[in-house]
């Protein structure tokens, strides 16, 4: 799985000049626990999190050191902390350099990027450009999905166009030599006539049974074997819900 497979979109951004309050009050209502920073034209700088605004004057959180330790810390250490603890500038507060991944990045990649930096978020880039969001919930959703009867790589297409094949055969109704069985990214594309218009329906809940298949697309039609009319039914794309 690549980083574009599970990141969410569009991205929830704020401006560089934007104030804390601002994004205290975005964050919240969105109920996000990091944003983008970006520049007056959407170029991404850095990120800000709820980790950004723990140390902060106005909770009485801010980083105390025993006189001893702040010495070896130094002025410009103690400088910046204040600047972090007391600054009600976005620019201020964000994190920085932007950890991010290309939308190609295998999903492997993402996770030990989080570990590595001990960070929740990770924006998705293209070509310079916010594409997405990857969080730990998104990897969560990614698992919930993928967790139930699921171990290993996907079938492919040829696969499970041979399971397709295999179920309808094992049926008396699905196995006439009528029904023509395309499958193409997980899609499976049925085709061809079926003699009773309740067979079309079965051969689609048939196929959303078999674990891999994404969704059915469902151009089978109706044949009046009586008059040899031939009845077609608009197409009909269904989603295969989670298991």
């Amino acid at each position: 799985m690549k980083a574009s497979d599970i990141m969410t979109q569009p991205v929830i951004t704020i401006r560089h000049d934007a104030s804390l309050q601002e994004a205290v009050r975005l964050m919240l209502s969105r109920g996000i626990s990091g944003v983008p920073v970006v520049d007056h034209v959407g170029k991404p700088l850095g990120m800000l999190s709820e980790g950004d605004l723990l140390r902060r004057a106005e909770t009485g959180t801010e980083r105390t050191r025993p006189r001893w330790i702040a010495f070896l810390a130094g002025s410009g250490t103690l400088a910046d902390e204040y600047v972090h603890s007391h600054s009600r500038h976005v620019r201020d507060l964000m994190s920085t350099p932007l950890i991010s991944v290309p939308q190609d990045a295998p999903l492997e990649s993402v996770v030990s990027m989080m570990e590595e930096h001990r960070i929740k978020h990770v924006p998705v880039m293209d070509s310079g450009r916010l594409a997405g969001m990857i969080t730990r919930a998104n990897l969560m959703q990614a698992l919930m999905h993928f967790s139930s009867g699921f171990s290993g790589p996907g079938p492919t297409d040829a696969d499970l166009r041979q399971r397709v094949l295999e179920e309808l055969k094992g049926t008396p109704w699905g196995d006439k030599g009528y029904i023509n069985v395309i499958v193409k990214y997980g899609v499976v594309h049925l085709q061809g006539i079926v003699t009773d218009a309740r067979e079309r329906d079965a051969l689609r809940v048939a196929v959303e049974n078999i674990p891999g298949v994404h969704a059915v697309m469902n151009r089978v039609e109706w044949c009046d074997m009586t008059s040899g009319t031939v009845i077609p039914f608009p197409d009909e794309r269904l989603e295969v819900p989670p298991p």
